[in-house]
């Protein structure tokens, strides 16, 4: 269904200026050289939302080693992730009403590169977790407020932007699954060099940022200046609840004027959505090079099958959100997608060597629910700070579904000594998803459920 972008007389907008917008679109509305920066940065932080992971699943055996870890203690390594991206990701609304999403984005990127800078250095697992939370962080603030920026920025192209944002990630993701072990190699083969390269990239997602919140910060300025010469002393103080885009962040609403999405059954159902579709690509990202390293395929082979799983986000990232906004009901493309996932899992559980690239294939396909679910996020409400709350609430409520998926898949795989019992707990997950993803791709808001 169409969403309502927030808009605002520019009259009004251009003698009241609202304190604390530094980062929001210039008065008359995003210049050319906003929407260029947002949509550069849009891209170069998606690349970087995954890799910190992907490269790890790639080297997990080698970390594992190196840092003396059993099975179990390297699967609370992949539970980190989303642990990681529920408990910070709470936190992202706030942090966007005080300081502007830009400008939580800029340091999310930051604590990316500072994460994985310091990783390679942890002598020990302790270190190597508090590293690895760090650029978590910055991940999961990021991840929460994609959609905020894109229908902060973007009102009238939702999807096509999720789409170019989600195809990004889906590269990056697939990028460092499948270059990592070969770069590793031709770095002198240890994994820390290996791991800590990926930090370069994070470093170049932080300069378009850091580019537009100065901008918005020397726009802001400007704009109290000039409110301040006539103007009526209460400018800067406005309390007019729509003051979205072309004045302050979408964000900056108050909070009043935002559903109570916890009342809300379709949160509730793409919150769980969220969750189940987060742990199968957790627990893919993490485990799935392993899966095939058992079966006898060859540490590098593996990880480009991981990457062929995540490539495959790469054009269906793309075609999945625009062809979502042209539906009013998503179900279908649950159903498709879930379907997809049982396959690949029966394919994996029968013969998982020999038929390992189309196993690989199908599970890319199943894996492009996230890029669904962000689209939904963004369909599910009317408003801008009913996004931001929708976002927080659904990602968050779903990260934290998503922590066991792959503590428990470690475990058994420990205890049962071979892949059958987690490869069949991960086909079953496939059922309740597509339930609940169907309920939450129903034809309503937030905002008429509240």
């Amino acid at each position: 269904m169409p969403d309502e972008p927030l808009t605002l007389d520019p009259a009004r907008t251009a003698t009241r200026p609202v304190a604390g917008a530094a980062d929001s679109p210039a008065p008359a509305g995003p210049t050319r050289w906003v929407v260029g920066l947002v949509t550069a940065g849009l891209v170069l932080a998606a690349f970087n939302l995954r890799p910190a992971i992907t490269s790890l699943g790639a080297l997990l055996e080698e970390v594992s080693e190196g840092l003396h870890m059993s099975g179990s203690v390297a699967g609370v390594l992949t539970s980190v992730p989303p642990l990681c991206f529920a408990v910070f990701g709470i936190a992202a609304p706030r942090l966007a009403r005080r300081f502007g999403p830009a400008a939580v984005v800029c340091a999310g990127m930051a604590a990316i590169f500072a994460g994985l800078v310091l990783r390679p250095f942890a002598s020990g697992t302790a270190g190597f977790l508090a590293a690895s939370a760090l650029a978590l962080m910055g991940i999961a603030v990021s991840n929460v407020l994609m959609p905020v920026i894109v229908k902060k920025y973007f009102p009238d192209r939702i999807g096509s932007m999720t789409g170019l944002y989600s195809m990004a990630l889906a590269l990056g993701t697939s990028v460092a699954a499948a270059a990592t072990v070969p770069m590793t190699a031709a770095l002198g083969g240890g994994w820390r060099l290996g791991l800590g390269v990926w930090a370069v990239l994070a470093a170049l997602a932080v300069l378009p940022w850091l580019a537009l919140v100065r901008d918005r910060g020397a726009a802001g300025r400007a704009g109290a200046r000039s409110a301040g010469q006539g103007a009526d002393p209460t400018a800067g103080r406005s309390a007019d609840p729509t003051a979205g885009q072309g004045a302050a962040p979408a964000v900056a609403e108050p909070v009043a004027a935002a559903p109570r999405v916890v009342r809300s059954r379709t949160a509730w159902a793409l919150g769980v959505f969220f969750g189940l579709q987060a742990t199968g690509a957790y627990i893919t990202m993490g485990w799935m090079p392993q899966v095939f390293r058992d079966a006898g395929v060859p540490a590098s082979t593996a990880g480009v099958l991981l990457a062929v799983t995540m490539v495959m986000g790469v054009p269906l990232a793309f075609v999945i959100p625009r062809l979502a906004t042209r539906m009013k009901n998503q179900g279908p493309i649950v159903v498709a997608l879930g379907l997809c996932g049982l396959a690949g899992y029966t394919g994996l559980y029968v013969a998982p060597a020999a038929g390992a690239w189309i196993w690989a294939l199908l599970l890319g396909v199943s894996n492009c629910a996230f890029p669904l679910a962000l689209t939904m996020i963004g369909m599910r409400s009317r408003t801008g700070a009913g996004v931001v709350k929708l976002s927080a609430f659904a990602q968050s409520v779903g990260y934290l579904i998503s922590i066991p998926g792959p503590l428990v898949v470690g475990i058994l795989y420990q205890h049962s000594g071979g892949w059958g019992l987690p490869i069949a707990l991960m086909g079953g997950l496939m059922i309740p998803q597509m339930i609940v993803g169907t309920l939450a791709g129903r034809d309503r808001t937030v905002e008429d459920e509240c």
